[in-house]
């Protein structure tokens, strides 16, 4: 073995440790003041327009083609909402409003003719098929004797 390894094996304690120099780096900070050169300051002016709020319709367009789906005008008012919402998206807000008008014009027809479509349905029902039911059931019953 190495003298120096069994002195620092057997005699951990009995050294001193090596004593470090301490280097200490000054850093200073520059002060800045205006800039020193004398050409004219430029602005840059950002128009960030407000969002203007374009209804697409959607929800209503797909409860029309869910339920009310008359001649397809209610799936038709549906792809005019679907590319209503495309154009808010990619920023086209005239391409939006042109779609979404024409989605509430077809929604509206769509509404107005699936009620009275059914409206017309039950006056039908009860005008013509219940009194004619009634009707037959009647003559049924005298037939048997029950009346």
């Amino acid at each position: 073995m190495n003298h120096n390894s069994q002195h620092f094996i057997n005699g951990l304690h009995a050294e001193v440790p090596p004593s470090y120099s301490v280097v200490k780096e000054e850093h200073g900070v520059a002060v800045l003041g205006a800039p020193q050169i004398s050409a004219p300051v430029t602005t840059t002016v950002v128009n960030i327009q407000p969002e203007t709020a374009v209804p697409d319709h959607i929800v209503w367009s797909l409860f029309n083609t869910i339920f009310l789906n008359v001649c397809c005008l209610g799936f038709v008012a549906f792809a005019y909402s679907v590319k209503s919402r495309d154009r808010k998206m990619v920023g086209d807000v005239t391409g939006a409003q042109s779609y979404a008008s024409t989605a509430k014009c077809l929604n509206i027809m769509t509404l107005v003719l699936g009620l009275l479509g059914t409206i017309g349905f039950i006056v039908f029902l009860a005008l013509v098929v219940f009194p004619t039911v009634s009707y037959a059931v009647t003559q049924a019953m005298q037939n048997r004797g029950g009346y």
